[in-house]
This record gives C-alpha cells, structure tokens and sequence, in this order.
C-alpha cells in the first residue's frame, strides 16, 4: 500500500518526444481531463490577445499562453467550439507571439522581458518550451533567437554566482545559506537553477556546460536544505555528497514557511519547478539530472504536504490564503510526483484534482484555472502548468507511471499527527475520517477541521476565525501533546492555548472527531465559516447547505459571484416606516477589520427601487480610497471600510442622507468579510435623534437543542452555558449572547442528525474543579484545564450498562460508571484513550468503590470489594479475582504496554532519500516491525532525532542475522556536532549501551561491511 519513495529511479529518456521525433504516448483519462480543460481554456487566454499589436500580450506575462497553444496545436484533436477560436487562427497568433518576444528578450538585444530571474525566467521557460514544440514551424531567425535566450540566460545566471540578481529586487537566495524562518528560500534557489534547466537541456554542446551543470546541482541540492539532516547524509548526487549542502530553508520538522507561515503550495514549489524542468530534458530527449528524482529531503517533505491533503488532491492551507483552490497551479507538483517519480498517493491526489477541475473551471468567471486567490499572472502560468501536466502523461518514457492508491488507501498512508513546533505553530492530525490541526501561529491563531478532509466545506486559510472568534487573539503559552499509534497506540492530540484573556483548548481524534474547550473574554463569539456555492460536480456544492438542528432544519442558498461582494448579505425587514436619514450603527465588529460594507440599499417593498442609491452618506471613519460614498454608488465592487485605526472600535456607523423623506420597510446590507457581528439599523427625520428599526443581523437559524448537523457532513454537538447556537448566512456561531464562561464543543465526522441527538442527550462529564471541562466523545476522554493553575480533581463520567471503559490513572468505579481522578498541569489538556474494559463476570455490576489503577495499555491493578472482573484489552482479555483488602495486579498477555518507553520508536531518522549505495530504509530500524530490518551497506551510520533533547539512559540494538558488527553510538544537541558515547556490547544478536547524557540526536555507526543479508532489526533509545 505504501507510495513508492521518492528517487525511486531517473528515467533517461532515449529519444525525444516531441511530435515527428518518435512516437507518442496514448492519453489516459487524466491527460484527456487536461486536454478538454486547455481547450476551454484558450477562450480566457484569447482575452490575451492584443489585436493592435498583432500578440498576445506582455501585462502580468499573458503571453505565456502560447505553451498551452503549442500542445494543443501538436497533441490531441483539436476542437474549435471548445476553444473558441479556430485552429489555424490560434497557431498564427502563437507564431507571431514567439517571433515577437524572442526578438524583444532582454538576451537578444531586446528590452520588453528576459533575464530577469524573478519572475521571468519561469515564463522564460514556458516560453522556449512553446517554441520547441512549434520548432518545425518556426523561421530560423526565431530558431537562432530562441537558443541564443537559452544559452545566455545560463551564462547569466551562471555569472551572479551565490550573489543576488540586481533586477530581482529583494528576491535572493541568501547565497548558499539560505533561510526558514517566515520565508523559506526553496523556491529562490528552484529559480536560479530552473533559469539553468533549458540551456542543459538544448545546448548540450555548449562548451560552458559542465559549469552550468555544477551549478544546477549545487543550486537544486541545497533547494530544501537542512543541515542536521544532510550532514547525516554521505549519499552522491550527481556525484555530489549531500553532506556538503549548505543552505538551510526548512524547519528541522519538514515544514515550510512563506509570507510569515506555513505555506504548502511553497513547498510543493520544490516539485513545481520540478516539473518545467523535467519538461525540457524529456523533449529534448537528454537524461534527467539525477538531483530531479534524487532530491534531498524531499521524502520527509512530501508526506509532510500528505499530512494536510484535502480530498480534492491539494494541501489544506490553514495559514495563509493566497494560494487556497488554486487549482490550475496545483496540478504539476502531482504530475511530477506521479508520473515521473512513480509516487502513488501522488497519483490518487492527482486523480481526485483532475476529477473536480472541468467543475472548478465553470465557476463564474468561467474557464479560468486559477480564481479564487492569488496575481493575474498565476492565470497564464497555471496554463502553461497544466499544459506540461499533460505531456506528463503523454510523453513515452517520461518515467515509471504509478498505480494510484483508492482514497481509502490515501488517507490511511497519509494519517499521523505531528507537533510541527512553537515556531511554525502548527499541529496536524491527518486522520482517514478528517484533518484537523491547531494553529498558533500569531495572525492565524485557530482550531481547524475538515471532516471528511472535504476543503469546500469549512473555511480555514488566511484570517478565517474557526471555533475561536478570532484569528488575532494573542497566545501567551502553548502546551501540546500528541499520540502517535507506534509509541501510544492510537492516534490524537491535546493542545490548550493561553491567550492574554481567557484559554483555549482542542483535542483531535483517532476516529476524526476534535473536541475544543474555550473560556474568557478572547474565547467569546466562537464561530465557523462555511462555503457555500454552486459548482456542480464538485461534492457539497449544489447552491445551498442544509441545516437540521432540534426544532427543524433550515436552508441557506448560496451567495454566488464572480466578483464584488464576497461575505454576508443581511436581509431586514420592518413595519413601514417614513425617514429621511438611515444609519448602520455598529454594535459588535468583526475581531480582525472592523466593518466594510459593499452597499447599503433601502427599499419600500421587494421589488423597490434602491432608494439608497446616490444619497449622501458619512461614516464615523473610513481608510483611505474606501469612502462611504462606495457604499451607495450601485457599484458592487466598490466599498467602505473604517479606517484600520477604528477596526476595534464597536460603535462604528456609517448613515445615509436620502434627500427627502421617504417610505421604506427593507434594508438589504452587503458586507465585505469584515462583516458586523451585530448592529442596528435607524431611522431619524434629522440626522440626530436616531430610532431604531431593526436589529441584525437576522439568524437563518437559532437552535436551543444543543446540536447541528452541518449538511449531512459534519455534527456539532455544543457543551456549556452560554447561549444557543446560530446560523447568520454561512456562519455558524457556537454560543450566541457574548458569554465568556466555560464552553466545550465536540464535532463529529459521519454522525446522522438523528445520532447528533442521541449523543445531546448524554449527561456531559462534570469535574469538581470549575476550571476543568471535560467530554467523552468516540470513548476517549478529553479533559482541559483552563487555568493558570495545576488542577487535581474528580471527574465523574456516566457510564451505562455493566461494562466499565478505564482510562490512564486512577478511578473508581460509581453505580452510574466512574469518578476518574484528574491530574493536570497549569494550561493543560489530555487526550486518554480507553485502555481496558471491565466486565463483572457475577451477572451483577461491577461493585460501587472498586479502584482502578491503569499502569499502561496491559497492566492494571485492581483494589476494594471482592469480585470476579474480566480484563478485556486489544481484542484480549483475562480474569481477575480481587479479594477484600488485597490489590491485584493483572496483565493482559499479548496486550502491548502503550506508551512505549522506547524513545527512538516512530522518530524521524537520517539518511532520509536519497539513500547511499548499498543502504537499505533506516526507519525499519525504528518502526518497531520485528520483520524489517535496516541494512546499512559499508560503514553504515544512522540518526535518530528525538524531537527534542530527552535524558538518555540506555541504547539498545538488535542484529538479525549473521555475524554482529562492530557498533558504537554517538550523541549530538543540535544534530550538526557528535561526540562519542561508546559501543555497544553483549552477546547474542542484543547489544546494549548503559549512557548518560541529554541529547536530541542519537547517532549508531555501523564498522564495516556486514556479513550475508544480516541487519539492523531494531535501536532503542530509553
């Protein structure tokens, strides 16, 4: 089931595959989604064409189209109604395009374009690819003009050195060293040498081409660059040790940041420019540089990106938003990995993104790829992306086409939880059923989940508040705990969040189920923001989502649009009434901007005139270019928002003189996102005593039952005692009325409305501590201390019927289930699983006052009124006998003693791929699978990292067969330094180190070359 590594092998392509070179691949049903989808959408990219000038044009490099022109005019069968433009017109504008812009590149004497490393070399690159598919049909001049850009944009590159490009501005590598902290410099050392790829791939005969090559190798190696990681690493690329990398530009827990946060389509940038490179060799038929399907560390990085996928193929971006549903431009990171590096959860990823693009492509504005976030130019480049995805899978030869894995598959392999670390403020949990994480990254403080990893279900990217009202709230502490199934054997986490006013907690599930717990004034006003458009085709989608809750059930219909006014649109109505003067007067903000508003319309009757339109309008204050006035001049597109210096302010207003006195009885409000979260509505005959008329905004739904089912795709179920919960348009408000006590949610994947119910109806878990919540949700127990103090206190969970579910710690057993005792740190919480089940095997129940200790998931001690219990613990069971003064303490045979003690169990371990010659996968070292071994070739030498320094007593290792080696363990702080800390020693296959030390690093060496098949079984580290 497991994707084949990445490097699993470099293609060498023995011809080109350019049309009339030799042969042609067959399309499948990817590469047909991709040709139907160019074909449409050249009806966008003949918007490029400037009929004047006789090309397409050079703003935000619209003639970048001519890449998807050229496969559609080489490839496939061309349908003129799908494009709109007949075939002949389309290749006469593209000849004329290239002639243009070959002769006007900087490189060949020109000065409209070229040279530039940023960001012109990428379109540059898109730009010889179109020639060289057209090749035949270009005029030699155009021919001579091409190569030359080619050749002397590697010379150029190649002359800057480690130094910056002075055309690029502040884009720069940062030389060899780079950097990852906020913006990591993967992609600026992807562009120097993707600025390379073309003339090592068309100019082979260059006699300066073993320097640029040298070059790309250096530049390409060093793209995700981490020094503990490659100094580990002794395996050659292109010839070239790993180990001498110097740059740094990912988080030490495979993470990358842009734009001040974690930024998956950043990190994806290492198989994007991936692929235009991989485009040129494969066409002109020249080797892949081994560094293309041998890229350092890019192992750890793709099942990092897994680790947050949606199942529409693209990584969830709870972070920033400027890439969210980027479609166009998510498609050749996929392409790569599946098609020439043989990745088959790359495949099934990319299977479920071609299955939803041709639906994406027909929302409004129609046939564009890239449109929902992001710069006009992404529009061509996304073009041109697809359009190399395409020949992806046509081109024979492009490299080993992998299976896809069934999406069950997918988000089994994919599943884990990860604490990504303070710095990047991220813990993810990817789940079969869901993906959830907590964020505390500052400006994008939350608590994300996507039940059903469905990422047109719940808003998550760029300042979208989720469960917490706001994204802004300040963390002052952060304390996580993750499980992993390996080392605790099951899958979850426990974050709690101390914020300068109030705490925040949130567990994650093995089952995709998350529970959050909240008090205080930071914490009041929880909401959800939900999508809610029309884009058949695309599951969820269909113009409306449905609400049923305990009185009833409630739709609200999609808010489509292409452009203007994208959040809330408040419809009030009010007994008829004669003003001359309207006034929003703002009661409650949105946390992060304020208010902003798109338009204010007044109406007598629903078919009315705008009697808005026009009028005179003031506003306590306004930023700059968004005047009241734009709030009533009928333009849906323009706005006014307060000035950034009012956004706290509550009592912001904006009014509207009418001219005369008028008759009215509706006021349509349409918000920016900066939408109010209440405020009134006034009239006044002068412009000074105010009365009010309405009060917004109006709730589609308010429920008092506790409960909602979220579209038949997710259920919350809604703890606490601070108001009902409600709908207002797609926002969903967990506890309505501004109450800053306790409050604890559980949401649910794959629960009926009906089950939703059921569950409301459950007592809730009380603790004796009023700062501690609690809630039992799919059996595991979460427990948040929303304190600044250690909590010890009872806990008293119902438990029906005669059976007893024991969790960590110590219990009791009650008549109506268990007081569990609660140990917990200051601003903590716990996820605990049910580790054992208690069965009276007497026909009674279990006897009132029988304590329970669980030592761990197989040991458990038993003390207090005689009975005969049955111990049932991982589809195992035993019996206990427990006599009146006397504990016993039973264990389960077979059971395994979760959690580990074993620290090196499940760790990242180094080398990661490439691997060097002769080495087998470490991380069999590691996986605690008594069937797999690690065979480390000649002088072998692994390294564990323990995520964190971690007290050290003793390093254990088992050989499989053979003759034991020679085996010695060193330890290192920070991953770049080792000191010694001695052999191993013993006898039989076991060897043993008694030490003493704190590292995060454990390093074992392997002396010589091992005898016969023997290897490394396992290495504990306690």
């Amino acid at each position: 089931m497991a994707a084949l590594p990445l490097g699993a092998g470099s293609p060498s392509a023995a011809a080109s595959p350019l049309v009339g070179a030799g042969g042609s691949g067959a399309e499948d049903d990817v590469a047909a989604t991709y040709y139907r989808v160019l074909l449409r959408h050249t009806r966008w990219s003949e918007t490029q064409w400037d009929e004047a000038r006789g090309i397409y044009t050079d703003k935000f490099f619209g003639f970048a189209v001519v890449l998807g022109h050229a496969v559609l005019l080489t490839r496939g069968s061309y349908d003129a109604e799908l494009a709109g433009v007949d075939r002949d017109t389309l290749k006469r504008r593209t000849l004329a395009t290239l002639r243009h812009f070959a002769a006007s590149n900087r490189l060949t004497g020109g000065t409209q374009w070229g040279r530039t490393l940023f960001f012109d070399t990428t379109f540059q690159s898109y730009f010889v690819l179109a020639a060289r598919l057209l090749w035949d049909e270009l005029d030699e001049r155009t021919r001579s003009l091409v190569d030359t850009i080619v050749r002397e944009q590697a010379a150029y590159t190649h002359a800057l050195g480690t130094g910056d490009d002075p055309a690029s501005g502040s884009w720069t590598p940062n030389g060899l060293t780079g950097g990852h902290v906020g913006d990591t410099k993967l992609e600026e050392m992807g562009i120097y040498a993707q600025a390379l790829a073309p003339a090592l791939a068309w100019a082979p005969d260059d006699r300066r081409r073993s320097e640029w090559a040298a070059a790309y190798g250096t530049w390409s190696r060093n793209e995700a660059g981490l020094p503990e990681a490659d100094l580990a690493n002794p395996a050659r690329v292109d010839g070239v040790p790993v180990a001498r990398n110097t740059a740094r530009n990912v988080y030490d827990t495979f993470i990358v940041e842009n734009h001040g946060s974690f930024g998956p389509h950043y990190q994806a940038e290492l198989w994007r420019t991936s692929g235009r490179n991989a485009a040129h060799f494969l066409a002109a038929g020249e080797p892949l540089p081994e560094v293309l399907t041998r890229q350092p560390n890019a192992g750890p990085l793709w099942r990092t990106l897994l680790g947050v996928m949606s199942d529409a193929g693209e990584p969830l971006m709870p972070m920033v938003n400027d890439r969210e549903h980027l479609y166009g431009r998510d498609v050749i990171p996929l392409a790569f990995l599946s098609r020439v590096m043989g990745d088959r959860a790359a495949a099934r990823a990319e299977v479920e993104l071609a299955a939803r693009l041709e639906a994406y492509q027909a929302y409004p504005p129609e046939h564009r790829l890239a449109k929902f976030s992001g710069e006009p130019k992404y529009e061509p480049e996304a073009r041109a992306e697809l359009a190399i995805s395409y020949l992806l899978h046509v081109w024979p030869g492009a490299g080993r086409p992998a299976v896809p894995l069934s999406q069950r598959e997918l988000f089994a392999y994919a599943s884990g939880v990860t604490d990504f670390g303070a710095g990047p403020g991220l813990v993810s949990h990817q789940s079969p059923s869901a993906w959830a994480g907590a964020v505390s990254k500052p400006k994008f403080v939350k608590f994300a989940w996507q039940p059903g990893h469905d990422d047109w279900l719940f808003r998550i990217s760029g300042a979208t508040p989720m469960f917490l009202p706001s994204t802004g709230v300040e963390v002052t502490g952060r304390s996580v705990r993750t499980h992993t199934r390996l080392r605790d054997g099951f899958d979850g986490s426990a974050t709690l969040l101390r914020l300068k006013d109030g705490f925040a907690g949130f567990t994650t599930l093995p089952s995709g189920a998350v529970v959050h717990a909240a008090e205080g004034p930071d914490t009041a006003g929880g909401r959800l923001e939900v999508h809610n458009l029309t884009m058949p085709g695309v599951a969820g989608l269909d113009g409306k989502r449905t609400y049923r809750f305990a009185e009833g059930s409630a739709t609200v219909a999609s808010r489509d649009s292409s452009g203007g006014s994208t959040g809330r649109v408040d419809e009030l109505s009010f007994d008829r009434t004669t003003v001359r003067h309207l006034r929003v007067q703002g009661v409650t903000p949105d946390p992060a901007y304020g208010y902003s508003l798109f338009a204010v319309e007044a109406r007598d009757g629903a078919d009315g005139p705008d009697l808005a339109r026009g009028g005179r309008a003031t506003a306590s204050s306004s930023a700059p270019g968004r005047g009241p006035e734009l709030a009533v001049d009928g333009d849906g597109t323009t706005r006014w928002a307060v000035s950034t210096a009012d956004r706290p302010r509550p009592d912001s207003w904006l009014a509207v003189d009418l001219g005369e006195s008028r008759a009215l009885d509706r006021v349509t409000l349409r918000w920016e996102s900066a939408a109010g979260r209440s405020y009134l509505v006034q009239g006044s005959d002068d412009g000074e005593r105010w009365t009010d008329l309405a009060s917004g905004p109006v709730p589609a739904l308010r429920s008092e039952g506790g409960w909602l089912d979220v579209d038949g795709r997710a259920g919350l179920l809604i703890r606490g005692g601070r108001g009902p919960l409600a709908v207002y348009g797609d926002t969903i408000v967990l506890a309505e009325g501004g109450g800053t006590g306790p409050l604890i949610v559980e949401g649910h994947c794959g629960v009926s409305a009906d089950g939703l119910r059921e569950l409301a109806r459950r007592p809730v878990p009380t603790a004796g501590d009023e700062k501690v919540r609690a809630a039992v949700t799919d059996g595991h127990l979460s427990l948040f201390n929303l304190s600044d103090r250690a909590a010890r206190t009872p806990v008293a969970l119902v438990q029906e019927g005669r059976r007893r579910e024991v969790y960590e710690g110590e219990q009791v057993v009650t008549r109506d289930g268990l007081r569990y005792e609660a140990r917990l740190e200051a601003a903590s919480a716990l996820l605990l699983p049910p580790r054992f089940t208690l069965v009276p095997l007497s026909g009674r129940s279990l006897p009132n006052g029988l304590r329970v200790e669980v030592v761990d998931a197989a040991t458990v001690r038993l003390t207090g009124p005689v009975c005969r219990v049955r111990v049932e613990a991982q589809g195992r069971s035993t019996v206990a006998v427990v006599r009146p003064g006397r504990g016993i303490e039973v264990t389960v045979r077979g059971a395994q003693a979760y959690p580990t003690t074993d620290l090196a169990l499940g760790r990242a371990v180094f080398p990661n791929a490439p691997l060097p010659t002769g080495m087998s996968e470490p991380s069999a070292a590691v996986d605690g699978d008594p069937d797999t071994v690690w065979r480390p070739g000649r002088e072998g030498r692994l390294v564990v990292d323990l995520g964190a320094r971690r007290a050290v007593g003793r390093v254990e290792a088992e050989w499989s067969a053979g003759r034991v080696p020679g085996l010695s363990v060193e330890f290192s702080d920070d991953g770049i330094g080792y000191r010694r800390a001695g052999a191993l020693t013993g006898h039989g296959r076991v060897r043993s180190l008694r030490a003493t030390g704190s590292p995060r690093y454990v390093a074992l060496r392997v002396s010589g070359t091992p005898e016969g098949r023997g290897g490394l079984v396992r290495l504990s580290v306690r």
